[in-house]
């Protein structure tokens, strides 16, 4: 992603999704953008560029804005793909989820 290239390339984007839902539509199928999120992955550098000039994204014809994280499939993702976020979920998760009782006999 380079800062000349960001705004034509969010257009090609925008008028993708917007045949694409028209084709649903022509389908007899919906697509919800509004409950779609969106998360740039990027190299270090490019979060540079990103985070000056893309605050949000047109989906067919809706404008989202731009997570710094999402969850998809439980999957905790981040613009680094650090998975820094995911960990942390997981071990919380972990540490407050209660073990089963010795007496229930489910081990």
């Amino acid at each position: 992603m380079h800062a000349d290239n960001t705004t034509d390339g969010l257009a090609v984007l925008a008028a993708c999704t917007a045949d694409v839902r028209q084709w649903y539509s022509q389908n007899g199928l919906q697509l919800h953008p509004d409950k779609s999120e969106v998360l740039a992955v990027v190299t270090a550098t490019q979060l540079q560029v990103a985070a000056s000039t893309v605050s949000s994204v047109s989906v067919a014809g809706v404008d989202l804005t731009v997570s710094d994280e999402m969850k998809v499939l439980g999957v905790v993702l981040d613009r680094r793909l650090s998975f820094d976020s995911h960990v942390r979920t997981v071990l919380e998760h972990a540490t407050t989820t209660s073990k089963p009782s010795v007496t229930s006999g489910i081990y």
